[in-house]
């Protein structure tokens, strides 16, 4: 391992189908996926499972596929292979988890089951919807966004994204309740059935 490489010289790595591209990776952001994995999973196994699947993944995309930002990329991948993996577990029973917990605040906010898009009948409405949660996601402030994503993408516990914005915890639970409203809101005007 050669350390501190960049995403670019470490993209080249895989590019030129050299294995040290997997152990750089693993170098600079094995913790980070991790940590996005156990927050869906709470299971260090299958954490390191699709961890070792985001790899291959990542491994079999490349030639394909340039990312900018590794992270980014990598990051999207697991939290995918983590939910899809905690949803084969886990579809018929209750299961504690930081994904658990943020599915059911946004659920009973919007009055159904987060976890899937049983409402949304067609592709079309799928990239519409996510379209509009973008664009309402840009339109908050700084905090909010940063807040909303900590809790809702990367699945961070309360406590955590609280910290990570360096707020109360009282605080980000208020916000977080006055932010899903606004979304359900924004996404109603749009025609949405939630």
């Amino acid at each position: 391992m050669r350390g501190n490489m960049t995403d670019k010289e470490i993209v080249d790595l895989y590019w030129e189908r050299s294995e040290d591209a997997l152990t750089e990776t693993k170098g600079k952001y094995g913790p980070y996926l991790s940590k996005i994995s156990f927050n869906i999973l709470a299971d260090p196994g299958d954490c390191e499972e699709c961890e070792n699947d985001t790899y291959l993944a990542a491994w079999n995309s490349m030639p394909e596929n340039r990312p900018t930002r590794l992270g980014a990329y990598l990051g999207r991948i697991i939290r995918q292979i983590s939910i899809d993996l905690y949803r084969k577990k886990h579809a018929s029973k209750r299961y504690f988890s930081e994904y658990a917990l943020s599915l059911e605040e946004l659920g009973d906010e919007f009055g159904r089951e987060a976890a899937g898009t049983e409402t949304i009948e067609s592709e079309y409405d799928a990239r519409e919807l996510d379209r509009a949660v973008n664009e309402f996601l840009r339109g908050l402030p700084d905090e909010e966004r940063k807040l909303f994503i900590s809790r809702y993408y990367y699945f961070d516990s309360l406590k955590e994204a609280a910290a990570y914005l360096g707020i109360g915890e009282p605080k980000a639970k208020s916000m977080l309740f006055r932010t899903r409203r606004a979304l359900k809101e924004k996404l109603i005007k749009e025609g949405f059935y939630l």
